[in-house]
């Protein structure tokens, strides 16, 4: 392809700006969906305060850096991506949203139980009732982990590109209904719908801004219900 020889021969700097590009539209494109569907429920919204337009701009930094490095690992041969439509697209995407999801819960769950939680997961956790801002507002050694247990996953072997690009949209379309602030899926009446109490629903990390024990999982609750941290019904 094209784009990604273009991609292949470019310097660090080059490299760069287009990934900082790249993360200014998924930042927008996040705060506009999960706005509008605020909006669209009647969901009022407190104003963006200065402060976290700072901290989400300095994520935003981090994560073009993080990507960076993994542009310049891949064009080192280091990272190896596969292009092709094939079953490998499906298997590589749930093997990307499963090995993430357990890796981030454990991450989490470390941030949780040590004086981390003070000094770096404690900004995260200011918003208890979470809008999609909420979703940058990280400091910046968080960030950089979250970052950091990308790299190693994609370092770990071969992968299929397209089921890279799935499981990076739905990583942000994860981020931001779990910053909604309510559950939108109840508004339609299809909250009960039993496969939902295996995904990362608004409703299911809404309940972690509100109660720091329990659902730190992100895409799932599988990791939450097999180590025994998933929060309780009544407190979602």
């Amino acid at each position: 392809m094209w784009y990604l020889d273009t991609l292949m021969k470019m310097p660090a700097w080059q490299l760069f700006l287009v990934f900082l590009l790249q993360n200014l539209v998924v930042f927008g494109a996040a705060l506009g969906l999960g706005y509008a569907i605020r909006h669209y429920f009647g969901i009022s919204t407190p104003t963006i305060t200065r402060k976290e337009w700072s901290v989400a701009g300095i994520t935003v930094i981090i994560n073009s850096l993080i990507t960076l490095v993994g542009g310049m690992l891949w064009q080192s041969g280091f990272i190896r991506l596969s292009w092709g439509w094939s079953i490998n697209v499906l298997t590589d995407t749930v093997l990307l949203l499963l090995a993430m999801d357990l890796l981030m819960y454990i991450f989490h769950y470390i941030i949780h139980h040590t004086v981390l939680y003070r000094y770096i997961h404690q900004l995260h956790h200011a918003s208890i009732d979470p809008t999609p801002i909420d979703l940058f507002v990280l400091h910046p050694v968080e960030t950089m982990g979250f970052g950091i247990l990308w790299l190693m996953v994609l370092l770990s072997a071969s992968f299929n590109l397209p089921a890279v690009i799935i499981y990076l949209c739905l990583n942000v379309i994860f981020g931001v209904v779990g910053h909604l602030g309510f559950e939108p899926l109840e508004r339609h009446g299809s909250g009960q719908l039993k496969i939902l109490q295996w995904i990362g629903t608004s409703r299911f990390h809404h309940a972690h801004h509100q109660d720091i024990k329990g659902n730190f999982g992100f895409y799932t609750s599988i990791w939450d219900r097999l180590f025994r941290t998933y929060l309780p019904e009544n407190k979602q």
